[in-house]
């Protein structure tokens, strides 16, 4: 029997209704369940083909127990070796290279010094930083400064003057944060994305309240839904996500990348609607399967993405030619 579990944490209508939908399909020699965490051994399988990660960004335990589980079979959704080393910036230089528009953006040192360390350990820091030459990079007032890593909207401020700015700036503590230009928008919409190959574009306003913000409706025309469509696919690809969403401003006809790194994104029916939660259970059990499906005894089941891929290989390449020199 090839087990898939479900890892997770105060959600409740996602969990269990994919676990229902995999066991109401009764495929012959495949069962789901809320995964069980006992003792945890080093080097010891944990009894499942399939885990699918929705909690381990909050619980460090939970990211290395799946590492644990990753590495002796698991094929984990998504893989936590790529998730932890994730964050947002480096997306947006990612994005960048594979032809995906962003916001300019610039990386800020954190406001306070992190814990053990001093002024001392920042000698190799320009001081003071050249906001203005920022800001006119930017494009000028209003931006953002927003987390550079994080998700949930936590710690995002819309800054219209310089007094914004340093305010917020004030309230971050050790967090790094990202100064971005603000995109003006027609139009607004959250993808999901499983398996790198099934999409879902579904209008969204980040405006509203958290559960009205699926409650919204663009026209735009289908070449701007296909361009999405190819643009969460290429950002997957490169990422290796098996299981996100990527957001997409609109402006003047371009969707520009504002937020592509939710490898446990939002997935409750009171929020994302019922045509939404429906498409996603469905598409998640279908694609949980299929992997559970792949499983290999004794191999390493993990994706990984073009970006990670690419570098391994090249590395690879020019070591077999300094060995044939040699």
């Amino acid at each position: 029997m090839k087990k898939i579990g479900i890892l997770f944490g105060k959600e409740r209508t996602f969990p269990k209704a994919f676990v229902e939908r995999i066991n109401s399909k009764h495929i012959k020699g495949i069962a789901a369940e809320p995964v069980t965490v006992d003792e945890v051994f080093m080097n010891k399988p944990t009894g499942y083909a399939v885990i699918v990660d929705r909690i381990s960004q909050d619980v460090p335990f939970y990211r290395a127990y799946l590492k644990n589980a990753a590495a002796t079979g698991t094929a984990v959704i998504n893989n936590p070796f790529w998730w932890s080393a994730d964050e947002k910036f480096f997306n947006n230089v990612l994005a960048e290279q594979i032809g995906v528009p962003v916001p300019k953006t610039v990386l800020l040192p954190s406001k306070e010094h992190p814990d053990d360390t001093s002024s001392e350990s920042f000698s190799n820091l320009k001081f003071p930083l050249e906001w203005e030459e920022m800001l006119e990079y930017l494009g000028g007032f209003p931006a953002f400064m927003k987390p550079h890593a994080g998700g949930g909207w936590k710690n995002v401020y819309k800054v219209d003057s310089w007094a914004e700015v340093f305010n917020a700036y004030n309230e971050t503590g050790q967090l790094v944060m990202m100064f971005q230009e603000a995109v003006d928008f027609e139009a607004y919409f959250r993808c999901y994305c499983i398996g790198r190959k099934h999409v879902r574009i579904m209008p969204y306003e980040p405006r509203n309240p958290h559960h009205l913000r699926y409650v919204a409706d663009f026209d735009v025309p289908d070449e701007l839904m296909a361009t999405m469509e190819d643009y969460v696919i290429r950002l997957c690809e490169a990422l290796g996500y098996d299981f996100n969403t990527v957001e997409f401003a609109v402006r003047d006809g371009v969707p520009l990348a504002i937020d592509f790194c939710n490898p446990a994104p939002d997935a409750d029916v009171d929020s994302v609607g019922k045509e939404n939660f429906e498409w996603v259970v469905e598409t998640a059990a279908n694609y949980a399967i299929e992997r559970a499906q792949q499983y290999q005894e004794g191999k390493m089941n993990l994706t990984w993405g073009t970006f990670v891929r690419d570098a391994v290989g090249a590395t690879t390449k020019k070591r077999t030619r300094t060995a044939k020199k040699k």
